[in-house]
């Protein structure tokens, strides 16, 4: 199970779909959870609260642990923002439990801003907005590093897919 954490606009979404694309290519079943699908749907009732980040970090948890459990390569792509959130994912997942840190500059996520958050962060309008105004702790000791700044997202995949069959293998 591939959890993929790290600041919004790193790239978790784009790695998660292409990493799919590739082991669809090869026959093994996946299934991706993005944060941002399950906020829209099954988390919607939650806020950014402490409380309900953990809440939504449970839920995926618990959800990817039931997915994982039926043999199929799960990813997890969210943004997971806390060393404790982590903690509380791997603990319900168990021992499959991949850290995955999207290793992007702030600087280059601000750039992409693909939702526009940052802009509206800056300027006051988006509370609570991790890397902005919300605290974002790197990962201590992920079990793969990505740095989408100089890797393309072929290398990332492929590192990915190396650390899946490692994980397969041991």
């Amino acid at each position: 199970m591939i959890w993929l954490t790290g600041l919004p606009g790193a790239g978790k979404s784009t790695i998660a779909n292409a990493l799919s694309s590739e082991l669809d290519k090869t026959g093994n079943a996946c299934f991706v959870l993005d944060g941002d699908d399950i906020r829209g749907g099954l988390n919607s009732d939650l806020g950014f609260s402490a409380a309900d980040r953990m809440e939504n970090v449970r839920r995926i948890a618990h959800v990817a642990k039931l997915i994982a459990s039926r043999g199929q390569v799960t990813i997890v792509a969210a943004i997971t923002p806390t060393h404790t959130a982590r903690a509380l994912a791997r603990q319900i997942v168990g021992e499959a439990f991949r850290e995955v840190f999207v290793n992007t500059p702030a600087a280059v996520c601000e750039a992409r801003d693909p939702k526009g958050h940052y802009r509206k962060a800056r300027a006051g309008s988006l509370k609570a907005f991790t890397g902005v105004s919300d605290i974002y702790e790197r990962p201590v000791s992920p079990d793969l590093v990505l740095f989408t700044e100089s890797s393309s997202i072929a290398e990332e995949t492929q590192s990915l897919i190396a650390l899946i069959h490692a994980t397969v293998k041991s």
